[in-house]
């Protein structure tokens, strides 16, 4: 029998103990205690991932596990490549789109230094490498395959956008972080940061399935999502415009990989160790 996987109780588990560590760093909101409630939060998921795969003592999710992150054999350089040019393509349509709300041409140029402190970690720089690696292991490790068990990837990106939005939440009340600086600027920044997590769902999940589940490939294109968005000189403004752009280029990349994300011969058939997802043959699930 396959390995059971336990969605709900996953997701629970990494965003309560995030936001309880985030809560921390809140009331302590600066020094060393805010520093430890800060990386508490972030290494939360991908605590809870480990011990989940590796308690299970199913040798088929460890063995899956360890491949979606050691396998660079499974990495394809081309559909890496395509997603990078895709995203930088997002960016400067959104700055050229930008110019007719008023928006400078100046924003082609890399920004001095980063918008965000980090918050006590460390560098703003170690800060977002810390996120795309850390991130990763807890969302693709096994967040992201125990929702896809059950439903299509086209299902399992909306389900995923959206919890992957909440559980960003505490973090624009932490002085130092980027969500702060977007709470401070208003409302309506705040709300296009979520928004903009829908649809950023959906370019994740296709990076993942075309590489083959590869936890290394959303690592390397998390990390390049987050520099742009710290070292182009993007207005607030212009980051609205994006989440339009990227809405736009979510819907292309669904209409031309219809059958990767409206497939369902996965489903009931994770962990794909030693098989691919087209060998799969569809099976119903229920959900318990």
């Amino acid at each position: 029998m396959r390995y059971k996987y336990r969605p709900v109780r996953f997701y629970v588990t990494a965003i309560g103990l995030t936001w309880a560590c985030w809560l921390f760093a809140i009331l302590f909101d600066k020094g060393i205690s805010c520093a430890m409630g800060m990386l508490g939060g972030l290494l939360a998921p991908s605590a809870v991932a480990v011990y989940t795969v590796f308690s299970s003592k199913d040798t088929d999710l460890i063995n899956d596990f360890k491949r979606k992150i050691f396998g660079f054999y499974k990495l394809k350089p081309l559909n890496l490549a395509l997603a990078v040019a895709a995203f930088m393509t997002i960016v400067l349509a959104s700055i050229l789109l930008s110019t007719f709300f008023g928006q400078s041409l100046d924003q082609l140029a890399f920004t001095e230094d980063f918008s965000f402190s980090g918050a006590g970690i460390g560098s703003a720089f170690l800060t977002i490498l810390l996120a795309s690696v850390i991130e990763e292991i807890g969302w693709r490790g096994y967040g992201e395959d125990s929702i896809a068990q059950y439903c299509s990837w086209f299902k399992e990106s909306i389900i995923f956008g959206f919890v992957w939005a909440l559980w960003h939440l505490p973090l624009f009340w932490i002085p130092g972080t980027y969500h702060y600086g977007l709470r401070t600027m208003g409302i309506g920044f705040m709300l296009n940061f979520f928004a903009s997590c829908m649809p950023m769902g959906f370019l994740t999940t296709w990076v993942y399935v075309k590489n083959g589940r590869s936890m290394l490939a959303n690592m390397i294109f998390h990390l390049f999502i987050n520099f742009m968005q710290e070292r182009i000189a993007m207005t607030p403004e212009t980051k609205c415009v994006e989440t339009i752009v990227v809405t736009v280029v979510a819907i292309i990349i669904v209409a031309t990989n219809r059958d990767m994300f409206f497939e369902k011969r996965h489903v009931g058939k994770l962990p794909l160790e030693g098989e691919s997802i087209e060998e799969c043959k569809h099976e119903s699930i229920s959900l318990l």
